[in-house]
């Protein structure tokens, strides 16, 4: 089957034309965080066919794929898309080296659009900063303020600031009235790095809070870079209930924001009617944290929390000129992530109503979700005691670090496209994915293996059964590891060196955007929102 292939001069106008685009590099994440395209978005081959359906759902949507060259790797990922159902998948000709070789940059590095727009965004509302040592003064001399971790919670316990207190930033708008004792004490907004301590400080300020806000320059790794201690396993969180005062703030708050940035909203019956006319491809983003989400969401929504969804938006959406549908249980976080999001370039809007019984029911999807294939298992016990006479060869799928940690003796670590040489060989796939089993079997299947497994259980369950495991903490080498990125390595652990890299890498991104790539954001108000807000100041003078 022959797939179209596009110059490097046509995907780059296909990037900024406004019509929709899916640009999927399918190499592992390795090599993908070493140089990419701007907008590309990692689909590794390992995870293709899931990650494909989650990420460009429609299937009709103009696609692009890369690899380093444009080679076998690209071709092959093309034509899997292709049976999948994809209409309009083009490789790149020459992939990510013609892409370079054409006068365009690649860029190190992961969600890398997101994480360029916090640095723009400092720059368009000069959001104040406070350094780390200007925060430890604060602490040494008891100054009240408030420290905000605007991270997940589980990296927050993992480590954060002494005296800090979790609230991811989806959260902000709802738990700021609640945290925030009054108007007069100082915010300090932190995350590991940059973007989240940007976009958490400026967030508050564009609720209108009167408190002096900071984000804390670098974050954590600033503090530590200050030669101060981390804090780990806390354990103070946002309350999980807020009073009415606290809310009726909160909603007040949202509701002047929403009015400024000119938030815009759909209904369900919208959302209904975009699905059905299957001429674009629309999202619906349940902006809520995890336990809320495990509750119950919209039919064919995906959980999406709105600091993640802001800080790595192409884990999340895929396709470039998308309709992103924002919706939560309270119409008081969702506009602000709309506010967002709209600023990043994306067509973002609010839910009317949202997580309520009658959009439940005007959603409703007859489709199914796609799934891979069922794979056949084995127990532990009866591959144990075929690995002794050799009828069986044993394939870890799982990351390069846990092979290393542990793993069965005599397997092999490997990725989905490493799986060659195995005609006539009984093939036993570990993983702690069911779905990267199924999916490295089609192509186990291809490569003629006589049969295909997985392990039930894998690792774990071959552990209880009391069956030894192997370190090999040199195995796979380095330069073998392509599923993990060396770029972010040790950056939380100590490594100054690494951090000090790291956080020279984020200050650069901008300096690297062309024109048309500068032009997708649009930080600030929107322009007829800061005319009206010019005409008020001079009417008041």
């Amino acid at each position: 089957m022959s797939v179209p292939s596009i110059h490097a001069t046509t995907l780059k106008t296909w990037l900024h034309d406004g019509a929709e685009i899916a640009l999927f590099d399918v190499r592992e994440a390795g090599e993908f965080g070493e140089g990419h395209l701007f907008l590309a978005t990692p689909v590794p081959y390992s995870r293709l066919e899931v990650e494909a359906v989650r990420l460009a759902p429609r299937r009709a949507v103009r696609l692009v794929v890369t690899d380093a060259d444009g080679g076998a790797l690209a071709t092959l990922a093309a034509r899997r898309l292709t049976d999948l159902g994809y209409t309009s998948v083009h490789v790149l000709e020459g992939g990510n080296a013609a892409w370079q070789a054409a006068g365009y940059a690649l860029f190190q590095g992961v969600n890398v659009p997101s994480k360029t727009f916090g640095e723009l965004a400092e720059l368009a509302y000069q959001t104040p900063h406070i350094t780390a040592g200007e925060l430890a003064a604060w602490q040494r001399e008891h100054k009240r303020h408030i420290l905000l971790d605007g991270r997940t919670v589980a990296e927050y316990r993992r480590m954060t600031i002494p005296g800090a207190v979790s609230c991811p930033n989806g959260e902000l708008a709802l738990r700021a009235p609640a945290l925030i004792p009054d108007d007069d004490t100082p915010v300090v907004v932190n995350c590991a790095g940059r973007t989240r301590s940007i976009i958490g400080a400026q967030t508050l300020r564009n609720l209108g809070l009167r408190n002096p806000i900071y984000a804390l320059e670098n974050g954590t790794q600033g503090w530590q870079l200050h030669g101060l201690a981390l804090e780990h396993g806390a354990d103070r969180r946002y309350p999980d209930t807020i009073d009415v005062p606290a809310r009726r703030r909160a909603q007040e708050a949202v509701s002047e924001l929403s009015r400024r940035f000119a938030v815009p909203s759909v209904t369900a019956a919208d959302v209904r009617a975009e699905r059905q006319r299957d001429a674009r491809t629309v999202f619906l983003l349940d902006v809520r944290p995890a336990e809320a989400f495990a509750r119950g969401s919209l039919p064919g929504a995906v959980h999406a929390p709105g600091g993640q969804l802001l800080q790595a938006t192409d884990q999340y959406v895929g396709v470039r000129g998308a309709r992103l549908i924002v919706f939560d249980d309270d119409g008081i976080r969702a506009p602000v992530i709309v506010s967002w999001l709209r600023q990043m370039g994306h067509d973002a809007v609010v839910l009317d109503g949202g997580l309520s019984e009658a959009n439940a029911a005007a959603l409703v999807q007859s489709d199914a979700a796609w799934q891979p294939p069922a794979l056949s298992g084995i127990a532990a016990a009866a591959l144990h005691n075929g690995l002794p006479h050799g009828q069986t060869q044993v394939f870890d799928l799982r990351s390069s670090a846990a092979y290393r940690a542990g793993h069965i003796p005599g397997a092999r670590w490997a990725t989905r496209r490493q799986l060659a040489g195995v005609r006539g060989v009984h093939v036993v796939l570990v993983d702690d994915d069911p779905a990267v089993s199924a999916l490295a079997a089609v192509d186990v299947r291809e490569h003629g293996a006589a049969s295909v497994q997985r392990l039930d259980g894998g690792i774990p369950a071959w552990h209880a059964a009391g069956y030894p495991l192997e370190a090999t903490p040199a195995m796979p080498t380095d330069p073998e590891r392509i599923d993990y990125l060396f770029f972010v390595h040790d950056r939380h652990d100590g490594n100054l060196e690494a951090a000090r890299g790291y956080l020279a890498w984020e200050v650069g991104l901008v300096a690297q955007l062309d024109a048309l790539e500068r032009a997708a954001f649009k930080p600030g108000l929107p322009a007829h929102a800061r005319a009206a807000s010019e005409a008020n100041e001079v009417e008041a003078q």
